[in-house]
């Protein structure tokens, strides 16, 4: 029962990862025993095996980074350092987005679950994406980066809708003014698909018919190979298996 539920909710190569991170605690183990005997010696610091805080994977000749939530949250921050909107909207991005752009810019913060930040320039409100607060037509500026891809699929406790992603699409049209931008990014790769129950796969195609009344002004690509290309090409797309879309998209009079 046990090697069942390890098969089917564990992540391809988690197991193996895991016999191989085995061995690695091995060596702290006997590591940590030498170490913890020279630190004591120091007398600067108690060095205790119930506070052992194993790093296993930090010795690395380059500093590692998440691609997604690293390029995506830059190239949309880029855009709002020139654009400058006097206000701009988002919708449920990542926070670490929203707390370092409010440092230039006034940013609302919309989510299902408002988080409690508190800094100036920013504020935190409650919102549903398929029912978002605003009047038609009426937000210059707005972003909702890596979310559409979650909504209908259970993941955070929202009912199973097929259509979900699409009446979001839909909604965050509605509510952009004419030349007024959105800052869209959700995976894209060369085939759709559904990673039940944390995220779809959209083709280039996809999004652009759902923002058909937009143009298109710049689109970059974060790779499966964690490159970060500018005005990428459909052909670049169509290789990859979950690529990272960011559509900077302007919305037509």
């Amino acid at each position: 029962m046990l090697k069942r539920i390890i098969k089917d909710f564990l992540p391809l190569g988690l197991v193996e990862w895991y016999r191989g991170q085995k061995g690695e605690y091995k060596k702290f183990r006997k590591r940590f025993f030498e170490v913890s005997c020279y630190l004591e010696d120091q007398g600067r610091f108690a060095c205790r095996w119930a506070d052992r805080y194993p790093c296993l994977n930090d010795a690395t000749s380059c500093t590692p980074f998440e691609p997604h939530y690293t390029y995506h949250p830059a190239w949309a921050a880029r855009i709002l350092a020139v654009t400058r909107p006097s206000l701009h909207v988002d919708i449920s991005s990542s926070l670490s987005f929203v707390a370092i752009a409010s440092a230039f810019i006034p940013i609302e913060f919309y989510d299902f679950r408002p988080a409690q930040l508190t800094l100036s320039n920013l504020e935190s409100k409650f919102a549903d994406i398929l029912s978002l607060p605003f009047e038609s037509g009426s937000v210059t500026s707005i972003s909702c980066m890596h979310v559409v891809e979650h909504i209908g699929l259970e993941r955070y406790g929202d009912r199973l809708d097929s259509q979900g992603d699409l009446k979001a699409m839909k909604e965050l049209a509605r509510v952009v003014a004419p030349g007024g931008q959105l800052l869209f990014v959700v995976p894209v790769g060369g085939e759709s698909l559904v990673h039940y129950n944390a995220h779809r796969i959209y083709h280039y195609d996809d999004i652009i018919c759902q923002f058909a009344n937009f143009r298109l002004e710049n689109f970059s690509l974060i790779t499966d190979d964690s490159r970060f290309i500018e005005n990428a090409g459909i052909d670049v797309i169509s290789k990859q298996k979950w690529g990272c879309g960011c559509f900077h998209l302007v919305k037509c009079s």
